[in-house]
C-alpha cells in the first residue's frame, strides 16, 4: 500500500513539474521581454518555487528553478541575458545588499550564541529548571507563546531567540518541531505588526508620507484581525488542545512515539550530541537572553539618532533595523563571552569552536534565505509590484464596504507569492492612503488595517518568507514540515479574518468587528475539535 501511494505522489509530482515546464515553454512562444514586464507573468517565477517546493519537499532546487525561470522571462529567454539576470542582478546583488548582509550577520552571530548556550550548558539547566516549574505540555506551549510576545522588537530576533530558550523545554514535553516553529511564527510577525515599539512599527510610519506614521500605527491595531485572531487562535487551541491537518499527525508521533521531527529529515540533530559544560547554570541562559535584548534596543535606537537628540519613540521610528542588530547582537555575544569565561563554564579555546559550529548551524537559512531575496528581486524586476498595484488603484473606488477585505485578499497573495510582507505594505499602503485620506479617514485605517494583516499573513504562509525560514531554524525543525503543518492553520485564521474584515467594511467599528471575529475563531476551533478523528487524550498532559 505504501509503495502504491508513493507511486501515486511520483506520478503527481511528475504531473505538475510537466505542467510547469509546458507553462514556461509557452510563455516562450508568447511572450517577450517587453510583454512580460507589469503583468501576471511577474507573478509566475514565485508562484513555479512555491509550487515547487511544496510537491517535491525540496526547497533548494525549487528556489532556484523560480529564480531561474524569472531569468528567462525577464531577458526573453536569451542564453546570455538569463545568466546575468540570475547571477549578477539576482544572487550577487542580493548578497551585496548592505541590508541583507546585516541580516546575514545577525544570523550568524545569534548561531554562535546559541552553540555557546548550549556548550554552556545554559540551554540544559533551563530546560531542567523549566521541568520542574512547568507540568505539562499546555504549559510548555504557553510559556513559549507568552515569551514570544514578550519579544517584540523584531521578528528576526525573536524567531531565534525564543527558539533557542524554549526548545529544552518543549522537547521535554515532546512538542514537535514543526508545532515549535508554528508558535515561534505566529508570535513573531504577528506580535510586531501590532507592537508600537518595533522594527515593524518604524517600517509601517515610514511608508505613510504627510502623516504622523506612528500615530496611524496605533490607530490601525484594533483592526488589524488576523494578527490579533492568530494570538486568539494559538491560545485557543493550546488551552483546548486542538490540532489538525498535518500538524495533529506530528503531534501525535511526537506523543505516543517521542518523535520530534516525524519525517526522515533531522536538521540539526547532531548538534545534541555535543559535549556539555557541567558546571552551567540557569544564569548561564538568562544573562546572555537579556544582555542580547537590551544590547538590541541599544542598537536599534542608536541607528535611529537616539544619542543625537531624536525621542525614543522617533528613534525607533527612523531606526535601521539591519544594522542595529547587528550591534546589539555583537555586544550581547561580548556580554555573554566574558560571562562564560569569568565564571570558567568554558574556556577561551572552548568559546572559539563554537564560532564554526554556530556558522554551520546557520548554513542552511541563509542559503535558502541567499534565493528567496534573489526571488523577490526577480518579481521586482518583472514588475510585480506595478501590476498589482495598479489592479488595487483600479477597483478602489467601486465596492468601498468591500475593500478591506479586497486589499487583504490581495495583500495575502502577493505577500506570499513574493515572501515578503514590509514590500507589500510598502506598496499597498501609499495607494490605500491617497485612495481614501481626503475622503473617509475611518475607512482609510481599516484598509490600512488590512493590508498589513494581509501582508503578515501571506508572509506567515509563504515558504520563501525569510521569518518562515528563520521559524524553521529557530525551532531546528525541517522547513517544509513547518510550512506544511502551518498553511492549514494560517488560511483557517485568513478566512476568518477575511469575514471579520466584511463586517469591518460595513460597521466601521472595532468594537463590533473583532468581538465576531474572536467568536468565529474560538468556534472553528471548536468545530474541529469535535470533527478531529485523532483521540483527544493524545493530548493530555
Amino acid at each position: 500500500m505504501k509503495e502504491k501511494n508513493k507511486r501515486v505522489r511520483q506520478i503527481i509530482n511528475a504531473v505538475i513539474i510537466a505542467a510547469m515546464i509546458l507553462v514556461m515553454v509557452i510563455a516562450a512562444f508568447a511572450t517577450t521581454a517587453e510583454s512580460v514586464q507589469q503583468s501576471f507573468w511577474a507573478l509566475v517565477p514565485p508562484v513555479i518555487a512555491i509550487v515547487l517546493a511544496l510537491v517535491t519537499k525540496e526547497a533548494y532546487s525549487s528556489l532556484f528553478i523560480g529564480i531561474l525561470a524569472g531569468g528567462l522571462l525577464y531577458s526573453g529567454f536569451n542564453f546570455e541575458g538569463t545568466v546575468n539576470h540570475v547571477f549578477i542582478d539576482g544572487i550577487i546583488a542580493s548578497l551585496s545588499d548592505s541590508y541583507n548582509v546585516g541580516i546575514l550577520v545577525f544570523l550568524v552571530i545569534l548561531g554562535i550564541l546559541v552553540a555557546l548556550m548550549n556548550r554552556a550548558g545554559g540551554s540544559a539547566a533551563f530546560g531542567e529548571w523549566a521541568a520542574n516549574h512547568i507540568h505539562t505540555r499546555v504549559g510548555a506551549q504557553l510559556a513559549t507563546i507568552a515569551l514570544g510576545v514578550l519579544i517584540f522588537i523584531d521578528d528576526y530576533f525573536n524567531c531565534l531567540t525564543v527558539g533557542s530558550v524554549m526548545r529544552p523545554v518543549t522537547d521535554k514535553f515532546k512538542v514537535s518541531r514543526a508545532k515549535l516553529a508554528y508558535l515561534i511564527d505566529a508570535t513573531a510577525a504577528p506580535v510586531c505588526i501590532i507592537a508600537p515599539i518595533s522594527s515593524w512599527a518604524a517600517a509601517v510610519s515610514g511608508f505613510v508620507e504627510g502623516q504622523n506614521g506612528i500615530a496611524l500605527f496605533l490607530q490601525t491595531i484594533p483592526y488589524n484581525f488576523y494578527a490579533l485572531l492568530t494570538i486568539v487562535m494559538m491560545v485557543a487551541m493550546t488551552v483546548m488542545r486542538t490540532e489538525f491537518g498535518p500538524m495533529a499527525l506530528h503531534e501525535k508521533n511526537a506523543l505516543q512515539n517521542g518523535d520530534l521531527f516525524t519525517t526522515p529529515e533531522r536538521p540539526y540533530v547532531e548538534n545534541r550530541q555535543a559535549v556539555i559544560s557541567p558546571r552551567g547554570k540557569v544564569i548561564d541562559l538568562v544573562i546572555p537572553v537579556v544582555s542580547l535584548v537590551i544590547c538590541c534596543v541599544i542598537g536599534m535606537i542608536y541607528t535611529g539618532g537616539f544619542f543625537s537628540g531624536e525621542s525614543f519613540i522617533d528613534s525607533f521610528a527612523g531606526s535601521d533595523a539591519s544594522v542595529g542588530l547587528v550591534f546589539g547582537s555583537f555586544f550581547g555575544l561580548v556580554v555573554t563571552l566574558i560571562l562564560y569565561i569569568t565564571r570558567r563554564v568554558l574556556s577561551f579555546q572552548e568559546c572559539m569552536e563554537c564560532v564554526p559550529e554556530g556558522f554551520k548551524a546557520m548554513v542552511a537559512p541563509i542559503l535558502i534565505l541567499t534565493f528567496a531575496w534573489s526571488l523577490k528581486g526577480m518579481t521586482d524586476s518583472l514588475g510585480a509590484k506595478e501590476f498589482v498595484a495598479g489592479l488595487v488603484e483600479g477597483s478602489a473606488a467601486g465596492m468601498m464596504s468591500l475593500l478591506p477585505a479586497i486589499v487583504f485578499l490581495v495583500a495575502v497573495f502577493l505577500a506570499f507569492a513574493t515572501g515578503t510582507s514590509w514590500g507589500t505594505f510598502g506598496i499597498l499602503i501609499p495607494i490605500v492612503v491617497h485612495v481614501f485620506e481626503s475622503t473617509d479617514y475611518r475607512m482609510m485605517i481599516i484598509a490600512m488595517s488590512a493590508c498589513m494583516a494581509g501582508a503578515v499573513c501571506g508572509d506567515h504562509c509563504s515558504p520563501i518568507s525569510d521569518t518562515t525560514i528563520m521559524s524553521s531554524a529557530g525551532a531546528q525543525s525541517d522547513h517544509l514540515n513547518h510550512v506544511t503543518t502551518q498553511i492549514p492553520y494560517a488560511f483557517s485564521c485568513a478566512a476568518i479574518s477575511c469575514l471579520t474584515y466584511v463586517v469591518a467594511g460595513f460597521t466601521r467599528s472595532w468594537v463590533i468587528s473583532l468581538p465576531v471575529g474572536i467568536l468565529l475563531t474560538i468556534g472553528f476551533i471548536y468545530v474541529m475539535k469535535k470533527r478531529d478523528s485523532m483521540p483527544q487524550e493524545s493530548f493530555a498532559e
